[in-house]
């Protein structure tokens, strides 16, 4: 691999990486409060993608004005899931995972059955190549820098939310132990709804993001969820920092694979790439044994 390629697989793995963790911290901020396995949340990154083919495709609106309805719709669809399913389920996590399969099938029939099975592919405003410094080997998308750009932004208005407002105490607390939390008056209902809210906005903005760049079909969240939760397991359940650094990590190891032999030696790597962290750090790189 000569040095030009390898700039220019480095861009494209940072740009995987910054959707893949967005999705995957609204996965784990889920799992971390309400400890339920969410397997629909890669149905709500695809939602996303088709909240921005509606808006912005067929309707013609601007290209931010459908991020935010994205962001706005599958927000309103993970506070339905966490009324109607989840929040029933609370004390029984596998009747959870299994809502989350039904939910899961439930989102992809209905957007076969508004938008049909075949993939949409359209071009978004920013398509234009941008080369970065001047270099000719650092070139990539308008699009992509976006999408990078969003992830840098909303992770960090994530970060200083979690740990400088009274609501992202709670959300810690509520994660950290939730019997404390509700002693102290905190309420784990309410609690809850916020992480899935939050969860399911974080997905449907990575959707939209990079519905422009990615096919969007009704089943474009399977390779997403199943690199979502190889992060969150090399991450550490219920580590946000952790599954950010996952996320760097699997994507710069699929890409450089990717481009050194192909994507199916590359899915097979991400694999033996989580069964060895597991190996060395059972709990993951910054995640914490269950306490008894």
């Amino acid at each position: 691999m000569d040095f030009g390629v390898f700039l220019q697989t480095c861009l494209n793995a940072t740009y995987a990486s910054s959707y893949l963790a967005l999705v995957a911290v609204g996965l784990v901020l889920i799992f971390g409060v309400m400890r339920v396995v969410n397997f629909a949340h890669g149905e709500l990154y695809m939602a996303g993608a088709y909240c921005l083919f509606w808006v912005f495709y067929q309707n013609e609106l601007p290209f931010f004005a459908g991020v935010a309805v994205a962001v706005l719709a599958v927000a309103a669809v993970g506070l339905l899931l966490e009324r109607t399913m989840f929040r029933p389920m609370k004390d029984n996590p596998l009747g959870g995972l299994i809502c989350s399969i039904g939910a899961l099938l439930v989102l992809q029939a209905g957007a076969v059955a508004l938008f049909g099975v075949r993939k949409k592919s359209f071009a978004g405003p920013y398509n234009e190549a941008v080369t970065l410094f001047g270099i000719d080997a650092l070139t990539i998308s308008g699009q992509r820098l976006v999408v990078i750009a969003f992830a840098v932004v909303l992770l960090g208005a994530l970060w200083i939310f979690l740990r400088r407002s009274r609501f992202g105490w709670a959300l810690r607390a509520v994660a950290q132990d939730s019997e404390a939390a509700a002693l102290q008056g905190i309420s784990i209902s309410r609690i809850s709804m916020l992480a899935m809210i939050l969860g399911a906005a974080l997905a449907g903005v990575a959707g939209a993001l990079t519905a422009t760049i990615v096919p969007t079909g009704p089943y474009m969240g399977h390779p997403v969820i199943i690199g979502a939760f190889i992060v969150i397991i090399v991450g550490g359940l219920g580590s946000l920092e952790g599954a950010v650094i996952a996320s760097v990590l699997y994507a710069f190891t699929h890409t450089f694979v990717t481009t050194i032999f192909d994507g199916t030696i590359a899915d097979i790597t991400g694999l033996v790439l989580m069964l060895i962290v597991l190996v060395v750090r059972p709990h993951g790189l910054l995640g914490k044994p269950e306490r008894a």
